[in-house]
């Protein structure tokens, strides 16, 4: 007897919920915190009387892992549906994201959508270009120092609008209208680096441009330097492929 699409949604969600809980035993295993999965169980039956699991407390190595492992379910079409009824209590008693993403504005792409996360995971700071700023620099200090978060990810994508702007207004001097020229000012030095004659010039710019910015943060002072010094911090770039879905780590 063929199963009714409820039925087949209802049981892909639980053995979805399964594997969350699985994975969370076995990570709280490996770093000996003895923590049992029981975060589910007490949100689905409302009796919740514990904040979150603190999934940050990983290794920068393991955080990123489990970043692209995300990505790859993702990629595959194996994302876990989001259902934000059993979670949204517990995080009201506080956040504990494993990863910070300075990320594009672009609305194609969405950092939780294609590292197949849930609220609460990841500490997201978000601008046209994924440029650094002082306030993004002290937006993604505040995730490391004060929430513990142990990798911060720059990541951009394909085609990106803010970079053909930025492209345009070197090559052209083309000024745009109101604040828009900022964001072509602050990407000039990843046009620059790239000759102009590059076959893929845009995506090289894109690239460039995530490079630029993940040197830029391991050397911010005091407080990222010098996490990344102690290897407390994991500092890496990523570029989103807009056709395919897959991030790529470029630094």
């Amino acid at each position: 007897m063929c199963k009714t699409s409820s039925e087949q949604e209802s049981g892909y969600l639980q053995q979805n919920q399964q594997r969350r809980s699985f994975l969370k035993m076995a990570v709280a295993s490996a770093l000996g915190l003895g923590i049992a999965a029981t975060d589910k169980v007490m949100a689905t039956s409302g009796a919740i009387t514990m904040p979150p699991q603190p999934e940050n407390v990983l290794t920068p190595k393991a955080a990123l892992e489990r970043l692209m492992a995300g990505n790859e379910r993702y990629v595959a079409g194996q994302s876990t549906p989001l259902n934000f009824k059993h979670e949204r209590a517990a995080l009201v008693r506080g956040q504990n994201p494993y990863a910070s993403i300075l990320s594009c504005s672009d609305s194609r792409v969405s950092p939780e959508f294609c590292f197949d996360e849930q609220r609460g995971d990841l500490f997201i700071a978000r601008v046209a270009g994924n440029y650094l700023t002082i306030d993004f620099v002290a937006t993604l200090e505040y995730a490391a120092a004060v929430l513990h978060t142990p990798l911060i990810m720059v990541l951009g994508h394909q085609s990106c609008g803010a970079i053909k702007a930025a492209i345009d207004a070197s090559d052209n001097s083309t000024q745009f209208p109101g604040h828009i020229q900022s964001i072509a000012s602050a990407l000039a030095p990843a046009v620059r680096a790239i000759d102009r004659k590059s076959k893929d010039r845009i995506d090289d710019v894109v690239e460039m441009n995530v490079i630029q910015n993940v040197r830029e943060l391991k050397k911010q002072t005091p407080i990222l330097n010098r996490l990344v010094a102690e290897k407390k911090l994991l500092v890496v770039g990523g570029v989103y492929n807009l056709k395919t879905g897959k991030v790529d780590l470029v630094a």
